[in-house]
């Protein structure tokens, strides 16, 4: 422009005024292609953190939550056994609770001097809401009448799990792991002179071992009172010759009942 005489600057800026150009807004040009793709990679970043659940900001994790450490924190809060029941069907933490029908507590006479331990809820205990109460309980019902004991009267009842699992599977480690404080709180607020455990989910909650047809009929310590561990009537269901073997226990939990006094 300095070399550019009056008549070709005045033909010049004509030219540009033709093409639309009347306003000059910067000293330096921009390239308008990198400011363009400069933008749509902040786009990109901003549906990104959006759909992460922030709105343009990083999204905030939120804090883990120990569930055993919960468990613990809120069975120890429960003064009575109507507190504990309140305390676990509030506990969220265990993913058994969304696709049972009920909370399956207890049954039974709290207070009682013996206290049974099952494993986990079937469907009936599940639609009932109470521990054996199928075929299985029927059966039970009928073993303890054979030594003068009843769940109206003298027996306690409770499980490892209060939900029922999926297809009556196996309880897993870290189910138990995390209901675990819970069942030490109601064993304690419950008090029993003894303890009957039936079946393997029983003994490896309270004994930290499985094998119950080679546990079952020795007398050994749980949740610091004597504890007997028995074949699961469910068991029996199925395999009847080891009725037997359970009859000698139950002979055996009456005579405790006995020196015991």
């Amino acid at each position: 422009m300095e070399n550019m005489d009056w008549y070709a600057a005045k033909a010049l800026l004509e030219w540009q005024l033709e093409m639309g150009v009347d306003e000059a807004m910067l000293d330096a040009p921009v390239d308008r292609f990198a400011a363009h793709e400069a933008e749509q990679e902040a786009l990109k970043a901003q549906h990104a953190a959006r759909a992460a659940g922030g709105r343009g900001a990083a999204p905030v994790k939120a804090p883990e939550v120990d569930p055993v450490a919960e468990a613990r924190t809120l069975a120890a809060g429960a003064g009575d056994l109507e507190a504990l029941q309140a305390a676990l069907s509030g506990f969220d933490h265990c993913p058994l609770k969304r696709g049972a029908r009920n909370l399956v507590f207890a049954d039974g006479v709290a207070g009682a001097r013996v206290m049974l331990v099952g494993e986990a809820p079937g469907r009936d205990e599940d639609l009932q809401g109470k521990p054996f109460v199928g075929r299985a309980g029927q059966l039970l019902d009928r073993m303890l009448a054979a030594v003068g004991l009843s769940r109206a009267e003298s027996v306690y009842i409770t499980n490892v799990l209060p939900w029922r699992p999926p297809q009556n599977r196996d309880p897993k480690p870290d189910e138990i792991a995390m209901l675990l404080p819970f069942l030490h709180r109601h064993i304690a607020l419950a008090d029993p002179d003894l303890l009957v455990i039936m079946g393997n989910t029983s003994c490896q909650a309270l004994l930290g071992k499985r094998g119950i047809t080679r546990l079952r009929g020795t007398w050994t310590e749980a949740a610091e009172r004597p504890t007997l561990p028995m074949l699961h009537p469910a068991y029996l269901l199925r395999n009847p010759q080891a009725k037997r073997e359970a009859w000698a226990d139950l002979l055996s939990l009456k005579a405790k009942l006995r020196a015991l006094g």
